[in-house]
């Protein structure tokens, strides 16, 4: 066989070839970015909410000192990694509810803390107004960008 240089109709149509499939593969890249980010997310909602609620639950149970009128969740996220005493505990040793505190994948690199990527609810505020409090009853994302499913972040 021998080797025959491109016309420059063969060379066009190349190109719009390419062009096509690259207009194609763009946007695919970026919606499988979204969805990983997305899944993250959701991963860090599902880490964080375990861990408030084991927290209520030690609370609940006895094993976390609170006050009358207290609501049983932490008074702040970081609580669920640096522990609290454990009333039961002859020694007092420290419960801990998690590992790390992830941060919300859609947040931007410069907050310095983890906690400080969230939106927290306390327990007093209404389900149609959360607001941040004097414990941490719920998280949520700060993003306004809607999901792939078309539910903003901040409602996931």
């Amino acid at each position: 066989m021998k080797a025959r240089g491109f016309t420059f109709v063969e060379l066009i149509i190349t190109l719009a070839i390419m062009g096509t499939l690259a207009t194609v593969a763009v946007p695919m890249a970026q919606v499988a970015v979204q969805r990983e980010k997305e899944r993250s997310l959701r991963s860090a909602l599902i880490e964080i909410r375990e861990g408030l609620e084991a927290y209520k639950k030690a609370a609940d149970l006895g094993r976390i000192k609170t006050a009358v009128g207290d609501s049983g969740y932490p008074k702040k996220l970081e609580e669920l990694v640096e522990g609290v005493p454990d009333q039961l505990n002859p020694a007092k040793k420290n419960i801990y509810f998690l590992r790390r505190l992830p941060r919300d994948p859609f947040a931007s690199q410069d907050e310095a803390r983890a906690a400080d990527t969230w939106a927290k609810r306390s327990y007093a505020s209404p389900p149609d107004n959360p607001s941040e409090g004097e414990d941490v009853f719920d998280v949520s994302s700060r993003s306004a960008a809607v999901g792939l499913n078309g539910v903003p972040h901040k409602l996931w």
